[in-house]
C-alpha cells in the first residue's frame, strides 16, 4: 500500500506522528508512556535514532528525528512501533489495576493479531529552519492546546523542558 508521505532520505530530518489505532487514550497511564520513553532511549543507543523534539500525548507521539549514518529511519521506526505494540499490550494484559483492560484488549487485538499503531508515520521532511520551528512549536504547544498543561515546560512527556533548560526524560541529539 502506498502512502503520500514517505521517508525518502533515511538520514534526513523528519517530523513524524505515530498514532494509536482508533485514537485510544493508552498513554493517559504513565506506565505505558514510560514504555515509549525506554524504547526511544534504546533506539537512540542501538539503532542510530537522533531525537530533536518530541511529545507523547494520550493517544499519539510526535517527534522531530533522524537517524545516524549507517541506519535507516524507516527501519528504526518500524522496529520501534512493532516492539512497543507488543510490550504495551503485554503490560495491559498483566496490569491488575487496569480498569479498562478488557476494552483496551478488545480494541487492540483483532483476530488474534495486535493492531496497536495506525499504519504509517506521516513523515514530513524538514528542510528549512522555518519549518523546523513551526513543527517544534506545534509539538511543544500540543499539551497546552489539549488543556493538560498551562505551559509547555510543565508537561512531563515532552522535550519542551529541555528547551527551557530543565532536564527532560529523553536526551536530545541537538537543540536548535
Amino acid at each position: 500500500m502506498g502512502f503520500a508521505y514517505k521517508i525518502t532520505d533515511q538520514q534526513g530530518l523528519y517530523y513524524i506522528t505515530a498514532t494509536v489505532t482508533q485514537w485510544v487514550d493508552v498513554f493517559s497511564r504513565a506506565c505505558y508512556a514510560d514504555i515509549l520513553i525506554d524504547s526511544l532511549e534504546f533506539c537512540k543507543k542501538n539503532k542510530g535514532l537522533q531525537i530533536y523534539a518530541w511529545v507523547i500525548m494520550s493517544n499519539h507521539l510526535h517527534m522531530i528525528c533522524s537517524c545516524a549514518d549507517g541506519y535507516d529511519l524507516s527501519d528504526t521506526l518500524r522496529d520501534f512501533k512493532k516492539f512497543t505494540a507488543t510490550v504495551i499490550v503485554d503490560a495491559i494484559r498483566s496490569n491488575k489495576s487496569e480498569s479498562r483492560k478488557n476494552w483496551l484488549l478488545w480494541l487492540l487485538e483483532q483476530n488474534g493479531a495486535i493492531h496497536f499503531w495506525q499504519e504509517g508515520n506521516h513523515p514530513e521532511e524538514i528542510i528549512t529552519h522555518k519549518f523546523f520551528e513551526q513543527k517544534l512549536n506545534y509539538i511543544h504547544m500540543n499539551p497546552v492546546r489539549a488543556g493538560i498543561a498551562d505551559r509547555p515546560e510543565d508537561y512531563r512527556y515532552s522535550s519542551a523542558r529541555d528547551y527551557c533548560n530543565i532536564k527532560g526524560l529523553i536526551g536530545l541529539a541537538y537543540q536548535f
